[in-house]
């Protein structure tokens, strides 16, 4: 039976975000390896959609550079163990040795794993 949706949910969710997002400035690729699905996809704005060992590897390669991404709104869903998270940013980021500030809608579908909300796929599109 599915877990019914609680605030500590939400919470749970957005701080899994938090993470995901310092790790992203901190260029910190151990810590999205551990909190991203083994099987995550990326799919970028231009709906290339990257698996994670691929990203991580161009993130290391400097390949994608996050300076900072400002979070103006974030936005959960949780349906038992699912969650639907949108958030919109500005992204400073250097992609392909292209700095830019990028308007970043990153939604993220996430479910619980061993008791931890483990993302499963991010697609990001511009708003």
């Amino acid at each position: 039976m599915a877990t019914p949706p609680t605030p500590q949910a939400d919470e749970d969710i957005v701080r899994a975000w938090h993470v995901h997002r310092q790790a992203l400035i901190d260029g910190d690729t151990d810590t999205l390896d551990r909190t991203l699905a083994q099987a995550f996809t990326l799919t970028h704005m231009s709906g290339r959609v990257q698996p994670k060992q691929e990203w991580l590897a161009q993130m290391r390669d400097g390949q994608f550079d996050y300076h900072s991404v400002q979070e103006k709104n974030v936005h959960v869903h949780v349906d038992g163990d699912n969650a639907h998270l949108v958030a919109r940013t500005v992204t400073d980021a250097t992609v392909y040795g292209t700095r830019a500030p990028w308007h970043l809608q990153l939604a993220l579908d996430f479910t619980t794993v061993d008791g931890r909300w483990i993302a499963q796929r991010a697609v990001g599109t511009s708003w």
